[in-house]
């Protein structure tokens, strides 16, 4: 995904069917509530707790979407350049962490 492509289509998804971005509050709120869905689906699907027949339709990757455009939405309200501050993020955790992960043996097969 080119994140500043995504950061482009929501903005114009916003102006065309969305009127105006809600708040920066609103949107963390938002953004609460899309994560909290996905930590449903997760917990039910993939841990120990049991999954009730309503959520068995639940789709997990409609629900990470929905975080993503939140996400989206909240750094093109913010100036955020996500693409760059992603680029940057991966080349910090790439260099404070490949070794750390190589050698922890929990990781291990």
């Amino acid at each position: 995904m080119d994140i500043q492509n995504a950061q482009k289509q929501v903005d114009s998804w916003i102006k065309n069917h969305g009127v105006r971005y809600f708040n920066e509050l609103t949107n963390m709120a938002q953004l609460t509530e899309e994560v909290g869905e996905v930590a449903r689906i997760i917990a039910r699907r993939y841990g120990e707790q049991s999954e009730k027949e309503s959520d068995k339709s639940k789709d997990l990757g409609e629900e990470l979407a929905d975080v993503v455009f939140v996400v989206l939405c909240l750094a093109n309200q913010t100036g955020v350049d996500l693409q760059s501050a992603f680029d940057k993020k991966l080349e910090l955790k790439t260099q404070r962490d490949h070794d750390r992960h190589h050698q922890n043996d929990k990781l291990k097969d």
